[in-house]
């Protein structure tokens, strides 16, 4: 019984990376986007850094009023991933809630509390990156501009 167990185990953990391998990145950075839109994330920004960058692709930026409201994108984002056998490479800051960091590879996330981002600018930083804005008022983002 417990080598079959383990055949499933095998079987199952082979299936999740086929899923984690059969999504590429900006159908990563979709279901970040849209897991940050549905816990009413503020401010919303995805760079394309491939051609500035070695260690990733794209950074999502966005906002948050609150920490709690901060925590809740985190985890909202954490939560989709993981349903498609995507984990993060690293979370860090999200316990206290003021500018949550999260690695998946190829997407960058930073969620800021409002006050934190304004300081930092980081967006500052990757000018010259091309850049999509996503309103506050869009429900559900369906695909990412040509060029990014």
């Amino acid at each position: 019984m417990s080598a079959r167990l383990t055949f499933l185990e095998h079987i199952l953990f082979k299936e999740v990376l086929l899923i984690k391998e059969s999504i590429n990145g900006k159908e990563r950075v979709l279901l970040c986007v849209n897991a940050s839109i549905k816990r009413k994330a503020k401010d919303l920004i995805i760079l394309n850094v491939k051609e500035l960058s070695s260690f990733t692709d794209y950074f999502i930026i966005c906002s948050g009023t609150s920490d709690r409201q901060v925590q809740a994108i985190a985890a909202s984002i954490q939560e989709i991933l993981k349903e498609y056998g995507i984990l993060p490479l690293g979370v860090e800051g999200e316990r206290l809630g003021k500018w949550v960091l999260m690695d998946y590879e190829d997407v960058i996330i930073h969620i800021f509390y409002e006050p934190v981002r304004e300081f930092y600018d980081i967006e500052r930083l990757w000018s010259e990156a091309p850049c999509m804005k996503v309103g506050d008022e869009v429900t559900e983002l369906t695909a990412i501009d040509k060029g990014i």
